[in-house]
């Protein structure tokens, strides 16, 4: 069994891992950096490249997050395949609702604001 690593901080060389997963936590880490200077874009200059910027972000995030709560808490190789299959499908599903409400509708940015002058 690989010895078990410490999830918030970045893979160890030499202890069973890859430079794809060095990769993927920079990765990860990158994301979260972004959505944080999205938040403020989105109330200084709200528009359609925040918007589609947002719903990536945002579905790339999440995709990643619950993709960690499979690795933790789904065992069994037929679990694992299904649940990846659900979350890839959800994934999608998520950043093409996400585009059509960016395109059909206010958009994330005027969603919020509207929900902020409540």
């Amino acid at each position: 069994a690989a010895p078990a690593r410490d999830s918030h901080g970045p893979p160890r060389q030499g202890h069973g891992t890859s430079k794809a997963a060095s990769l993927h936590w920079t990765g990860e880490r990158a994301v979260s950096v972004l959505l944080l200077g999205l938040l403020p874009a989105a109330y200084l200059c709200p528009g359609p490249a925040v918007d589609y910027s947002l719903a990536a972000a945002l579905t790339l995030h999440g995709h990643w997050g619950l993709g960690q709560v499979i690795t933790d808490y789904v065992h069994g190789e037929v679990p694992i395949k299904v649940a990846n299959t659900g979350l890839y499908i959800l994934s999608a599903l998520t950043f093409a609702g996400l585009c059509h409400f960016n395109y059909q509708d206010v958009g994330i940015c005027k969603a919020v604001a509207m929900l902020w002058s409540l």
